[in-house]
């Protein structure tokens, strides 16, 4: 398991697992360099990747020891590209580096950002569309109707009520019914764990999110499994099949839009709709029907003549 992310060692821990994991999956051949029978490792050695950065190899395995602050952006751009880091990698790579560098400080709480009322009205303008905002530690701070009756699981979930909110990542790996509700459970996780990555290498310093990564870690061998591969996504879009409870069988595209609520909270908009012309539509359609409010006619009408 690994430590929490904030303090210097920690930090160093997080760029040396992270540079050797990526390291791990480079072959010679996928970066153009020789390669001989007695070689004892399939992937890219330390002077490798030394000289694909052009760098001392004694440079670059300090660098992987973790010893990384100070060090100019050019370098690491150059480290970035000899592994071949996509740009989620590579935004994480130099959000370690910012952390490292000399100032620190005691993690803190961060006060959560409240949702101002003009995002609730756009949220519930959506009648179509199941759609909620979340902050970089998963938790949902705010949602329309559609999205609390297709994520009802999560929504009627221990990990929520025990908790005051809903959190993606817990609800995930702490609540059983998770398995049944995300027919592809294990990708469903595994993109948590890279987003929660992501935001740790952002926020290092944040006293929720490491009391969140150490439950899950304490809690589940599956989230420990994970944290330790240090796969990192920053922006996140696909497709989600969903067994509902209700609906049955759905299959919904999302799509996460940054949500600049902060100047540094990192928040995303993500929505969920279904093709047109699908039965995953009319599912849809058929929940946010019972989710709609009665019309206020309607209501006085039954009040009257009851």
């Amino acid at each position: 398991m690994d430590r929490s992310p904030g303090d210097s060692a920690d930090n160093r821990a997080d760029i040396r697992d992270f540079l050797a994991s990526r390291r791990a999956k480079i072959t010679p051949e996928q970066v153009g360099l020789p390669t001989s029978g007695r070689r004892r490792v399939s992937c890219l050695r330390r002077e490798e990747v030394a000289v694909l950065a052009g760098v001392s190899t004694e440079w670059y395995t300090r660098l992987e020891k973790g010893h990384i602050s100070g060090v100019s952006e050019d370098v690491l751009a150059a480290v970035a590209e000899a592994l071949k880091l996509d740009d989620d990698e590579r935004t994480y790579l130099f959000d370690l580096a910012r952390a490292a560098q000399p100032a620190r400080r005691t993690p803190t709480r961060r006060k959560d950002v409240p949702v101002p009322p003009r995002v609730q009205w756009l949220l519930d303008s959506m009648t179509m569309s199941a759609a909620f905002v979340r902050n970089g530690r998963m938790d949902v701070i705010a949602h329309n109707a559609l999205a609390r009756a297709v994520h009802a699981p999560m929504f009627d979930s221990a990990t929520t009520s025990e908790h005051g909110r809903a959190n993606i990542a817990r609800f995930h790996f702490l609540d059983p019914i998770a398995r049944h509700f995300f027919v592809d459970w294990e990708a469903a996780c595994h993109a948590t764990v890279a987003l929660l990555r992501a935001e740790a290498g952002r926020e290092p310093h944040d006293r929720a999110l490491r009391e969140l990564i150490g439950e899950l870690s304490t809690c589940s061998p599956e989230f420990r499994k994970q944290w330790a591969a240090h796969d990192v996504r920053i922006r996140h879009d696909g497709v989600k099949r969903l067994r509902h409870p209700e609906a049955g069988d759905l299959e919904l595209t999302y799509h996460s839009l940054d949500l600049p609520l902060s100047n540094r909270a990192m928040h995303d908009l993500t929505i969920y709709t279904a093709e047109p012309g699908t039965r995953s539509e009319e599912q849809l359609r058929l929940l946010a029907s019972w989710t709609a409010p009665q019309p206020q006619a309607s209501t006085e009408r039954t009040r009257h003549t009851s």
